[in-house]
């Protein structure tokens, strides 16, 4: 399971994964699925924040939900509520179907340590970055400095992440020091699983 704050590297990191053949689902492309006109989560999410936060073709607003909810505790609590059901009952699915000899599948949960939760997963990866790098990736996406430091902070710190990571994986430097430490990870896991699955032909894949 691969996890981490915001604008820490994610997204590469499982990108590199993919690029090295190792099955991978991105728990946020549920959320939004889960979220779109259609999607399960869809009527009690415009139940509680009302219509004003769709457009007129019924999608989320979330550029507007999101400057909502980052400064509403309450309000981020309720719409992980009503979402991330959605979100674990598909990952669940994904990696039943991983059959073998597929060693292991990698998901990234944005908020895997924000959110309560009953998976068991065999080992976490956590991205980490410098906190000033952080904060300016996130006021790169559009943000001003203040709406930034509010999406850091409804994150559990990426210092306690990194405490309880099985792998740490930091992202300050260049796409190729990154990775050469996914590909160095890969090959662990890869050695570990191989072995596992040689002495357990019929057990489903790891959850990583």
């Amino acid at each position: 399971m691969l996890t981490g704050g915001i604008a820490t590297g994610k997204s590469y990191v499982l990108d590199r994964f993919t690029a090295l053949g190792v099955p991978t689902l991105d728990a946020d492309h549920l959320a939004h699925d889960a979220q779109a006109p259609g999607g399960p989560a869809w009527q009690a999410i415009r139940d509680y924040f009302g219509a004003e936060m769709f457009d007129e073709r019924g999608y989320l607003d979330r550029p507007k939900l999101g400057a909502l909810v980052f400064a509403d505790a309450q309000a981020l609590a309720t719409l992980n509520r009503l979402v991330h059901p959605h979100v674990r009952a598909a990952i669940t699915t994904w990696f039943a179907n991983l059959a073998p000899p597929t060693p292991f599948g990698v998901v990234a949960i944005p908020l895997f340590y924000e959110v309560p939760r009953t998976e068991v997963f065999d080992h976490v990866i956590v991205t980490t970055c410098q906190a000033s790098r952080q904060l300016a990736r996130v006021v790169a996406r559009g943000l001003t400095e203040p709406q930034a430091q509010l999406r850091i902070d409804a994150q559990l710190t990426t210092a306690v992440k990194v405490q309880r990571a099985d792998d740490v994986i930091w992202t300050d430097g260049t796409h190729a020091d990154t990775d050469h430490q996914v590909e160095a990870l890969w090959g662990a896991l890869s050695a570990v699983t191989s072995w596992a699955t040689r002495r357990a032909p019929n057990t489903a894949p790891r959850r990583s």
